[in-house]
């Protein structure tokens, strides 16, 4: 589970900014909202990320996506560029690297990650465990002249010298030593365990342009999916639907062919792929209707792909991150999702930005430190901060915290200007 992650010199993001997941002393809600690990960690289940569009919220979850990305992929070229997106407003030194910083637990210990890079190579790299003391696993820098990786290794990493060389040489100017490693026939468990956690936990970002549906069909398409319990969800969101219909097919590619040899010839022996044909069934006059999926509002679409995700959450220990997670979803039913997730996920977390203010109106919807705003004071350089940051002077426990945003005292709003159109003299009476 993710416990904090920093971000600096990215897109709008110029001096360091940090998310965290680490539950502060409040009892609040701490039954639905805390996780306790072995670790002694008191992590958050949920972060809601609030602020006026072009604030940097989305900015937050497209940096972890970003990082997620570096650890996951593979350079094979050393002169490949990296996908480097400095601040905007830089002015001077536009080579000057991007930093991420992750800490997370994983399997009951903690790891704390960090890398920097620009857009020709990695600049600088290392990973740590708590067991419980900190020990280094690796650091990684670059050799300016030689434009080659140099790693050290911790004193509790056992690798021989000739198998570090090899590691060295595998690790690409333009690539993390994770991705070295994948190339070298070597076992170091400290580094296996945290690309685990990179690669099966640490979800891709949801948009709202995502298909979250197609997603949820595969799912309730695989025999061990528990379709019985996602229409029992599907009914307690109201939709009135007492059955789904799941119909699966082969669908050959010769279209592919035709349209594209090469790619035709790259998927191999894969010449078939699966569709699905998804009915959900509504009982009307005592008769059972089944209405094809296509037919249903994006409202149903957008929920059913959630409850998919849902249904994963609460049986794993993942890490997942969705924008606008509000998306045509009502109110009553995005308040719904939220507190499914919350009463019964174990080990999962949701983060996630929104404009849904209503949730701030109720605290007993909320912590403090689950709620983050995204601003930018100077106009330019997006910051973060949690509601909790805020003192007694502006924020106390009887105050009604929508309010307050609504009026700015919490920033993360737009400034915005009066309603008047402009019109230059004399247009309107030749229009007229």
């Amino acid at each position: 589970m993710l416990l904090n992650f920093s971000v600096e010199n990215f897109g709008p993001i110029k001096e360091r900014q940090t998310l965290s997941m680490e539950a502060d002393k409040s009892d609040h809600l701490e039954e639905h909202y805390v996780m306790t690990t072995e670790t002694g960690h008191r992590v958050l289940k949920l972060a809601l990320i609030y602020g006026a569009n072009a604030s940097g919220k989305t900015t937050i979850l497209k940096a972890i996506d970003q990082l997620r990305k570096l650890v996951n992929s593979d350079q094979t070229y050393r002169d490949n560029t990296l996908d480097y997106n400095p601040f905007l407003f830089a002015r001077l030194n536009k080579t000057k690297p991007t930093r991420f910083a992750v800490d997370f637990i994983h399997e009951e210990v903690r790891y704390s990650y960090i890398i920097s890079y620009n857009e020709d190579a990695i600049i600088e790299e290392s990973l740590f465990y708590f067991s419980p003391n900190r020990s280094k696993v690796f650091y990684r820098k670059l050799d300016p002249n030689k434009q080659t990786s140099i790693i050290q290794v911790g004193s509790k990493i056992k690798l021989h010298n000739t198998t570090k060389k090899l590691l060295e040489g595998n690790t690409l100017r333009n690539d993390t030593v994770f991705g070295g490693y994948r190339k070298t026939n070597v076992e170091i468990l400290q580094i296996q365990k945290a690309l685990d956690w990179f690669k099966g936990f640490l979800n891709q970002v949801v948009y709202p342009e995502n298909n979250l549906a197609d997603q949820t069909h595969r799912h309730l398409g695989n025999p061990n999916s528990d379709k019985d319990q996602f229409i029992s969800l599907l009914k307690k969101a109201d939709f009135n639907i007492s059955d789904l219909i799941i119909e699966e097919s082969n669908q050959g590619l010769s279209f592919v062919e035709k349209a594209q040899n090469e790619l035709y010839e790259k998927l191999g022996s894969v010449k078939r792929i699966k569709s699905f044909r998804v009915l959900l069934t509504r009982r009307f006059d005592d008769q059972l209707i089944s209405i094809p999926f296509s037919y249903e509002s994006e409202g149903t679409k957008r929920y059913y792909g959630l409850l998919g995700i849902l249904q994963s959450l609460v049986q794993t220990n993942e890490s997942l991150f969705i924008d606008e997670l509000e998306s045509s979803l009502h109110p009553e039913l995005f308040q719904h999702f939220l507190l499914s997730f919350l009463v019964n996920a174990k080990q999962s977390q949701i983060i996630a930005t929104t404009h849904y203010r209503e949730v701030l109106n109720n605290r007993d919807l909320f912590r403090d430190d689950a709620i983050w705003f995204t601003d930018k004071p100077d106009g330019y350089a997006t910051e973060l901060y949690s509601l909790a940051d805020f003192d007694t002077s502006v924020v106390r426990d009887t105050t009604n915290v929508l309010n307050a945003y609504k009026a700015g005292k919490l920033g993360g709003v737009p400034n915005l200007g009066d309603y008047y159109i402009n019109i230059p003299d004399g247009q309107a009476e030749e229009e007229a």
